[in-house]
């Protein structure tokens, strides 16, 4: 198994190391007087990545129409954190001169009430968004920003494991629950037994102390009896201490480890991804673009993916446009209606992102045509112009499709998990909610942990220091 978890780690490296990006503190200037400059993370489809040709794209088609303006992407490095951090400081300075950036859906209302980017016509979020995703482009009840790729909790699973233990039925896309997940690890962990050669525990997933520790506990927290949701709509702190325990109970039992990977409490995305390929759980909780990932070096017979059982985090990437921008907002606006398109967003979902519009999961007759990915939509060639796409990309691309080329899960798995999907906290203090929130329940991982109505009580003092509750 040693050589599958190198190939994936290969793969993982590129798909962190796109283009270019810009050092850290350095000003971004235009390269021509009519650039837009759009900042944003790095895309996980890789180097020469579905983003960048989405702006090719854009970029050719104001050639054709002779408009001197075009889009340059500026790839920011570092954690979703740094990022953040990298992006208020530019533009509270004006040290960066950003049209466009590309935000995390939780840094929406932070932006927004510092008055970082401007508002946006509704229109630009329409009926096609789907429900749970156009929420997040709104604060205070104004779009600000425009769904660009969304994100979701899912579960992955090695079926092959399961087939092993003499499971029957290796299909767990209807969805299973957590005792039920339990109750397969015991199957597998039987005694007598014939383990899996790499096997150790029955999953992992991200409680590392950064932002995939506060997905992980939002999930636990709004799946406990209760469902505590921390905060309001306008970012009002609303829960109670018995909610905080039932939440840290929630958390405590998905981390226990008798099922969990010791690993895990310092696992990241990429390390969790790793440690599943390399055959050392059962079970993974990851994002969609895993699915695509895991794909090049795990066969469909081996991995399955499915729901992820009780309350699934929404997560994603929205565009706004600065209030710096230079006098090219109109052109920013006509830029991000254009990445965001049913044609666009088909052609993220084609790539492995979990598109924002219902119809690149339902109309068939929604194609990509401008930034195809190889192996995708086979009925819809490229359009004349576009930007080839990688060979590389194309060598590497096993990811299961349906008939119109599709990622065969889009239509059956994710897109009702974005629909059920539920939010983190929205406030304008996000950051240091989740600083505090990850950096109190790291105490459950300690060697000693308090009790749950303990951390409880101390996790809803710190909270209460840091969001308004009225």
């Amino acid at each position: 198994m040693y050589g599958c978890g190198l190939a994936l780690t290969l793969l993982l490296t590129a798909a962190c190391t796109g283009g270019g990006p810009t050092p850290s503190g350095v000003p971004v200037s235009p390269g021509g007087p009519g650039d837009i400059i759009v900042a944003s993370g790095r895309d996980v489809t890789g180097k020469g990545g579905i983003r960048q040709r989405l702006i090719d794209a854009w970029n050719a088609r104001q050639d054709k129409k002779h408009i001197g303006v075009h889009a340059r992407l500026v790839e920011l490095p570092g954690s979703a954190d740094e990022q953040r951090s990298q992006l208020l400081g530019a533009l509270q300075s004006g040290g960066a001169q950003y049209d466009v950036v590309n935000l995390d859906v939780t840094w929406v209302p932070e932006f927004a009430a510092a008055h970082l980017i401007s508002r946006l016509p509704d229109r630009l979020v329409g009926g096609d968004v789907i429900k749970s995703v156009a929420s997040t482009a709104r604060w205070d009840g104004q779009v600000y920003a425009v769904p660009f790729n969304s994100d979701v909790g899912l579960l992955y699973y090695r079926r092959d494991y399961l087939e092993q233990a003499h499971i029957r039925d290796t299909d767990l896309s209807r969805g299973v629950s957590w005792q039920r997940l339990r109750d397969l690890t015991d199957t597998i962990e039987a005694p007598g037994a014939r383990r899996p050669g790499d096997y150790e525990k029955g999953w992992t997933t991200q409680l590392g102390p950064y932002e995939g520790r506060t997905v992980n506990a939002v999930e636990a927290f709004l799946s406990a009896d209760g469902g505590a949701a921390l905060t309001d709509d306008r970012g009002r702190y609303t829960a109670t201490v018995p909610e905080l325990t039932a939440g840290v109970a929630q958390l405590r039992a998905r981390a226990q480890a008798a099922y969990t990977l010791g690993d895990a409490v310092r696992s990241d995305e990429t390390e969790s991804l790793t440690d599943f390929a390399d055959g050392r759980t059962a079970f993974l909780r990851h994002w969609p673009y895993a699915y695509r990932t895991l794909h090049q070096s795990l066969g469909d017979a081996q991995v399955g993916v499915a729901p992820l059982p009780g309350r699934a985090v929404l997560g994603g990437q929205n565009l706004a446009v600065t209030t710096r921008s230079p006098g090219r907002a109109a052109e920013a606006k006509d830029l991000i209606g254009f990445l965001t398109s049913g044609e666009s967003e088909r052609c993220l979902l084609d790539a492995g992102f979990a598109a924002t519009r219902e119809s690149a999961y339902l109309d068939d007759g929604v194609t990509c045509g401008t930034a195809r990915t190889p192996g995708a939509s086979p009925s819809s060639p490229a359009s004349p112009g576009a930007p080839p796409a990688s060979p590389s990309a194309e060598s590497a691309d096993r990811m299961p499709r349906d008939d119109h080329g599709r990622p065969r899960y889009a239509r059956t798995i994710l897109l009702p998990a974005l629909r059920r999907a539920v939010q983190r906290p929205r406030t304008p203090f996000y950051g240091a909610f989740t600083q505090t929130f990850a950096t109190e329940l790291g105490r459950l991982f300690g060697e000693h942990s308090p009790g749950d109505a303990e951390l409880a009580a101390a996790l809803d003092t710190a909270l209460r220091r840091i969001l308004p509750d009225r």
